[in-house]
Protein backbone atom coordinates (compact mmCIF):
# COMPACT_ATOMS: atom_id res chain seq x y z
CA UNK A 1 0.00 0.00 0.00
CA UNK A 2 1.17 3.46 -0.80
CA UNK A 3 0.55 4.84 2.75
CA UNK A 4 1.04 8.40 1.57
CA UNK A 5 -1.19 8.32 -1.52
CA UNK A 6 -3.78 6.63 0.43
CA UNK A 7 -3.79 9.42 3.31
CA UNK A 8 -4.18 11.61 0.19
CA UNK A 9 -7.22 10.09 -1.56
CA UNK A 10 -8.78 10.08 2.28
CA UNK A 11 -8.18 13.84 2.91
CA UNK A 12 -9.79 14.19 -0.44
CA UNK A 13 -12.56 12.12 -0.04
CA UNK A 14 -13.15 13.86 2.82
CA UNK A 15 -12.88 17.73 1.66
CA UNK A 16 -14.81 16.53 -1.75
CA UNK A 17 -17.50 14.97 0.03
CA UNK A 18 -18.02 11.67 -1.82
CA UNK A 19 -15.62 9.18 -3.16
CA UNK A 20 -16.97 9.96 -6.45
CA UNK A 21 -16.28 13.47 -6.40
CA UNK A 22 -12.70 13.33 -4.74
CA UNK A 23 -12.36 11.06 -7.95
CA UNK A 24 -13.19 13.31 -10.48
CA UNK A 25 -10.97 15.47 -8.88
CA UNK A 26 -7.57 13.04 -8.50
CA UNK A 27 -8.39 11.89 -12.24
CA UNK A 28 -8.49 8.13 -10.63
CA UNK A 29 -11.70 6.07 -10.90
CA UNK A 30 -13.78 5.59 -8.16
CA UNK A 31 -13.00 1.70 -7.11
CA UNK A 32 -9.39 2.50 -6.99
CA UNK A 33 -10.46 5.74 -4.39
CA UNK A 34 -12.60 3.32 -2.27
CA UNK A 35 -9.99 0.23 -2.27
CA UNK A 36 -7.18 2.63 -0.89
CA UNK A 37 -9.60 4.53 2.18
CA UNK A 38 -10.19 0.53 2.83
CA UNK A 39 -6.66 -0.30 2.60
CA UNK A 40 -5.83 2.42 5.53
CA UNK A 41 -8.85 1.51 7.65
CA UNK A 42 -7.52 -2.21 7.25
CA UNK A 43 -4.09 -1.19 7.99
CA UNK A 44 -5.04 1.74 10.79
CA UNK A 45 -7.56 -1.82 11.65
CA UNK A 46 -10.25 1.12 12.52
CA UNK A 47 -13.07 2.56 10.41
CA UNK A 48 -12.69 6.35 9.52
CA UNK A 49 -15.80 6.82 7.64
CA UNK A 50 -19.48 6.00 7.68
CA UNK A 51 -20.76 5.53 4.99
CA UNK A 52 -24.37 5.51 3.62
CA UNK A 53 -26.65 5.98 0.79
CA UNK A 54 -26.55 9.47 1.03
CA UNK A 55 -23.46 10.74 2.97
CA UNK A 56 -20.14 10.01 3.84
CA UNK A 57 -19.22 11.31 7.67
CA UNK A 58 -16.09 10.88 9.73
CA UNK A 59 -15.67 8.54 12.62
CA UNK A 60 -13.78 10.00 15.71
CA UNK A 61 -11.21 8.48 14.92
CA UNK A 62 -11.46 9.69 11.16
CA UNK A 63 -11.63 13.37 12.66
CA UNK A 64 -8.42 12.50 14.76
CA UNK A 65 -6.47 11.10 11.80
CA UNK A 66 -7.53 13.81 9.83
CA UNK A 67 -5.67 16.26 11.73
CA UNK A 68 -2.49 14.80 11.95
CA UNK A 69 -2.87 13.65 8.52
CA UNK A 70 -2.97 17.13 7.00
CA UNK A 71 -0.08 18.37 8.87
CA UNK A 72 1.99 15.72 7.22
CA UNK A 73 1.07 16.28 4.11
CA UNK A 74 1.51 19.88 4.18
CA UNK A 75 4.84 19.05 5.61
CA UNK A 76 5.54 16.75 2.62
CA UNK A 77 4.49 19.43 0.10
CA UNK A 78 6.75 22.00 1.63
CA UNK A 79 9.68 19.59 1.78
CA UNK A 80 9.20 18.84 -2.01
CA UNK A 81 8.98 22.68 -3.20
CA UNK A 82 11.60 23.71 -0.76
CA UNK A 83 13.72 21.17 -2.70
CA UNK A 84 12.69 21.60 -6.02
CA UNK A 85 14.90 24.36 -8.42
CA UNK A 86 11.85 26.71 -8.03
CA UNK A 87 11.56 26.70 -4.19
CA UNK A 88 10.40 30.52 -4.62
CA UNK A 89 6.73 29.46 -6.42
CA UNK A 90 3.94 28.23 -3.69
CA UNK A 91 1.69 26.17 -4.44
CA UNK A 92 -0.83 24.10 -2.71
CA UNK A 93 -4.11 24.34 -0.62
CA UNK A 94 -4.57 26.38 2.09
CA UNK A 95 -7.27 25.91 4.16
CA UNK A 96 -9.57 28.70 5.99
CA UNK A 97 -12.35 28.57 8.15
CA UNK A 98 -13.93 31.95 9.48
CA UNK A 99 -17.31 33.71 10.37
CA UNK A 100 -20.36 33.28 7.54
CA UNK A 101 -19.91 37.39 7.43
CA UNK A 102 -16.37 37.83 7.46
CA UNK A 103 -16.06 35.32 4.56
CA UNK A 104 -18.41 36.52 2.57
CA UNK A 105 -17.81 40.22 3.26
CA UNK A 106 -14.33 40.69 3.26
CA UNK A 107 -12.11 37.28 2.50
CA UNK A 108 -14.59 36.17 -0.65
CA UNK A 109 -14.00 39.49 -2.55
CA UNK A 110 -10.05 39.76 -2.37
CA UNK A 111 -9.59 36.04 -3.63
CA UNK A 112 -8.76 37.12 -7.07
CA UNK A 113 -5.79 39.87 -5.74
CA UNK A 114 -4.68 36.55 -3.60
CA UNK A 115 -4.25 34.30 -6.71
CA UNK A 116 -2.95 36.78 -9.40
CA UNK A 117 -0.29 36.90 -6.20
CA UNK A 118 -0.02 33.05 -5.52
CA UNK A 119 -1.81 31.06 -8.47
CA UNK A 120 -0.91 27.85 -7.64
CA UNK A 121 -1.97 28.14 -3.82
CA UNK A 122 -5.61 27.57 -3.68
CA UNK A 123 -8.15 28.55 -0.81
CA UNK A 124 -10.82 26.13 0.33
CA UNK A 125 -13.54 28.83 2.57
CA UNK A 126 -15.71 26.83 5.48
CA UNK A 127 -17.55 29.10 6.92
CA UNK A 128 -18.37 28.51 10.92
CA UNK A 129 -20.52 31.02 13.30
CA UNK A 130 -18.29 30.10 16.07
CA UNK A 131 -14.77 28.68 14.07
CA UNK A 132 -12.80 29.41 17.57
CA UNK A 133 -13.94 25.84 18.19
CA UNK A 134 -12.19 24.05 15.28
CA UNK A 135 -8.39 25.82 15.16
CA UNK A 136 -7.23 22.64 15.32
CA UNK A 137 -9.04 21.36 11.68
CA UNK A 138 -7.89 23.95 9.28
CA UNK A 139 -4.68 26.00 8.59
CA UNK A 140 -5.88 29.47 9.41
CA UNK A 141 -9.07 30.40 11.36
CA UNK A 142 -10.42 34.02 11.55
CA UNK A 143 -12.31 34.53 14.53
CA UNK A 144 -13.96 37.68 15.86
CA UNK A 145 -14.46 36.98 19.69
CA UNK A 146 -14.99 39.11 22.76
CA UNK A 147 -12.68 41.28 24.50
CA UNK A 148 -12.62 38.24 27.41
CA UNK A 149 -11.86 35.29 25.26
CA UNK A 150 -8.57 33.63 26.85
CA UNK A 151 -7.91 30.55 25.38
CA UNK A 152 -4.38 28.87 24.60
CA UNK A 153 -4.10 29.45 21.00
CA UNK A 154 -1.42 30.51 18.58
CA UNK A 155 -2.85 33.86 17.49
CA UNK A 156 -2.35 37.04 15.68
CA UNK A 157 -4.31 40.11 16.02
CA UNK A 158 -5.85 41.58 13.27
CA UNK A 159 -8.25 44.57 14.17
CA UNK A 160 -11.04 45.51 16.48
CA UNK A 161 -14.11 45.90 16.39
CA UNK A 162 -17.41 47.50 17.56
CA UNK A 163 -21.02 45.68 17.45
CA UNK A 164 -23.54 49.01 17.45
CA UNK A 165 -27.55 48.70 17.80
CA UNK A 166 -29.30 49.08 14.69
CA UNK A 167 -32.89 48.76 13.55
CA UNK A 168 -35.17 49.97 10.42
CA UNK A 169 -36.75 53.04 9.51
CA UNK A 170 -39.86 51.35 9.10
CA UNK A 171 -39.76 49.22 12.44
CA UNK A 172 -39.13 52.07 14.38
CA UNK A 173 -42.18 53.88 13.17
CA UNK A 174 -44.31 51.09 14.16
CA UNK A 175 -43.17 50.63 17.48
CA UNK A 176 -41.12 54.15 18.37
CA UNK A 177 -37.02 54.92 18.35
CA UNK A 178 -35.53 54.04 21.88
CA UNK A 179 -33.69 57.11 23.78
CA UNK A 180 -32.13 55.04 26.60
CA UNK A 181 -31.19 51.89 26.95
CA UNK A 182 -34.16 50.66 29.06
CA UNK A 183 -36.45 51.55 26.29
CA UNK A 184 -35.29 48.68 24.32
CA UNK A 185 -37.12 46.26 27.48
CA UNK A 186 -40.83 46.88 24.52
CA UNK A 187 -38.25 46.12 21.45
CA UNK A 188 -38.32 43.07 19.68
CA UNK A 189 -34.82 41.55 19.46
CA UNK A 190 -33.17 39.89 16.38
CA UNK A 191 -30.47 37.69 18.39
CA UNK A 192 -26.82 36.21 17.53
CA UNK A 193 -26.56 33.48 20.05
CA UNK A 194 -23.35 34.35 21.17
CA UNK A 195 -23.64 32.32 24.16
CA UNK A 196 -22.53 29.22 22.24
CA UNK A 197 -19.17 30.67 22.43
CA UNK A 198 -18.00 32.84 24.80
CA UNK A 199 -20.25 31.65 27.51
CA UNK A 200 -22.69 35.10 26.91
CA UNK A 201 -25.58 34.13 29.49
CA UNK A 202 -27.79 37.60 29.02
CA UNK A 203 -31.42 37.26 28.66
CA UNK A 204 -31.69 40.40 26.74
CA UNK A 205 -29.16 42.65 25.24
CA UNK A 206 -26.16 43.88 27.47
CA UNK A 207 -25.17 47.05 26.42
CA UNK A 208 -21.45 49.16 27.56
CA UNK A 209 -21.24 53.04 27.60
CA UNK A 210 -18.73 54.20 25.42
CA UNK A 211 -17.18 56.94 27.45
CA UNK A 212 -17.20 53.99 29.96
CA UNK A 213 -19.12 57.10 32.27
CA UNK A 214 -21.73 54.61 33.72
CA UNK A 215 -22.15 50.75 34.53
CA UNK A 216 -23.08 48.27 31.84
CA UNK A 217 -26.84 47.88 31.77
CA UNK A 218 -28.91 44.42 30.83
CA UNK A 219 -32.14 45.07 29.03
CA UNK A 220 -34.77 42.23 29.72
CA UNK A 221 -36.35 41.67 25.80
CA UNK A 222 -38.40 39.53 23.59
CA UNK A 223 -36.02 36.98 21.45
CA UNK A 224 -38.08 37.24 18.47
CA UNK A 225 -35.85 36.09 15.82
CA UNK A 226 -32.34 34.18 16.51
CA UNK A 227 -29.88 33.30 13.58
CA UNK A 228 -26.30 32.20 13.81
CA UNK A 229 -25.71 34.13 10.37
CA UNK A 230 -25.04 37.86 10.56
CA UNK A 231 -26.27 38.22 7.00
CA UNK A 232 -29.74 36.97 7.93
CA UNK A 233 -29.93 39.02 11.13
CA UNK A 234 -28.99 41.91 8.79
CA UNK A 235 -31.74 41.09 6.06
CA UNK A 236 -34.20 40.40 9.25
CA UNK A 237 -33.29 43.90 10.76
CA UNK A 238 -33.83 45.78 7.16
CA UNK A 239 -37.03 44.29 6.83
CA UNK A 240 -38.62 45.51 9.87
CA UNK A 241 -38.39 42.48 12.29
CA UNK A 242 -36.75 44.32 15.04
CA UNK A 243 -33.51 45.36 16.90
CA UNK A 244 -30.46 44.03 16.54
CA UNK A 245 -26.85 44.50 17.93
CA UNK A 246 -24.63 44.32 13.83
CA UNK A 247 -21.32 44.85 13.50
CA UNK A 248 -20.45 48.70 12.54
CA UNK A 249 -18.34 48.37 9.77
CA UNK A 250 -20.89 46.89 7.50
CA UNK A 251 -23.85 48.16 9.02
CA UNK A 252 -22.56 52.20 8.63
CA UNK A 253 -23.25 51.32 4.38
CA UNK A 254 -26.55 50.69 5.74
CA UNK A 255 -27.04 53.51 7.46
CA UNK A 256 -25.30 55.75 5.00
CA UNK A 257 -28.15 54.53 2.38
CA UNK A 258 -30.86 54.73 5.08
CA UNK A 259 -31.79 51.60 5.31
CA UNK A 260 -31.29 51.12 9.09
CA UNK A 261 -30.86 53.80 11.91
CA UNK A 262 -27.64 53.65 14.07
CA UNK A 263 -29.65 53.59 17.63
CA UNK A 264 -28.18 54.44 21.38
CA UNK A 265 -24.67 56.36 19.96
CA UNK A 266 -23.94 56.53 23.45
CA UNK A 267 -23.98 52.86 24.20
CA UNK A 268 -22.23 50.15 21.91
CA UNK A 269 -23.30 46.40 22.61
CA UNK A 270 -19.64 45.31 22.82
CA UNK A 271 -15.97 45.68 21.89
CA UNK A 272 -14.35 42.77 19.63
CA UNK A 273 -11.32 41.30 18.33
CA UNK A 274 -10.69 39.86 15.11
CA UNK A 275 -7.64 37.25 15.48
CA UNK A 276 -6.10 34.92 12.47
CA UNK A 277 -5.80 31.51 14.52
CA UNK A 278 -3.34 29.01 14.14
CA UNK A 279 -3.25 25.38 14.83
CA UNK A 280 -0.88 24.28 17.32
CA UNK A 281 2.27 23.00 14.71
CA UNK A 282 5.42 23.54 15.37
CA UNK A 283 5.67 24.36 11.25
CA UNK A 284 3.71 26.59 9.65
CA UNK A 285 4.18 26.03 5.75
CA UNK A 286 4.77 28.90 3.61
CA UNK A 287 1.75 29.30 1.80
CA UNK A 288 -0.05 29.53 5.08
CA UNK A 289 2.38 32.50 6.48
CA UNK A 290 1.94 34.31 2.96
CA UNK A 291 -2.00 34.06 3.47
CA UNK A 292 -1.40 35.36 6.55
CA UNK A 293 0.48 38.25 5.50
CA UNK A 294 -2.03 39.00 2.63
CA UNK A 295 -4.52 39.10 5.03
CA UNK A 296 -3.23 41.28 7.35
CA UNK A 297 -2.63 43.84 4.41
CA UNK A 298 -5.34 43.34 2.33
CA UNK A 299 -8.20 41.84 3.81
CA UNK A 300 -9.47 44.54 6.05
CA UNK A 301 -10.12 48.24 3.86
CA UNK A 302 -7.41 50.43 4.47
CA UNK A 303 -9.19 52.74 6.08
CA UNK A 304 -10.73 50.81 8.58
CA UNK A 305 -7.24 48.62 9.60
CA UNK A 306 -5.54 51.83 10.14
CA UNK A 307 -7.87 52.66 13.04
CA UNK A 308 -7.60 49.58 14.33
CA UNK A 309 -11.22 49.04 13.74
CA UNK A 310 -12.83 46.09 11.59
CA UNK A 311 -16.04 44.61 10.62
Amino acid sequence: MDRLLSMRVFEKVNDEGSFAAAARVLDMSPAGVTRLVTDLEQHLGARLMQRTTRKLALTDAGQAYLLRVRGILQEVDDAEAAASQDASELKGVVHVVAPHLFANYFLAPQMARWLARCPKVAVHLHTDPFPQNRIEEFDVTFMVVSEGFDANVVARKLAHTEYVVCASPDYLRRVGTPNEPQQLAHHAYLRFPWQAASGYTARGMRLLRVDASQPDIEVPMHVAFQAESYESLFAAAIGGAGVAALPRYPARNYFESGALVHLLPDWIFGRYTVYIGLPTRKLIPARTRAFMDFASDTVLPASVASRGTAP
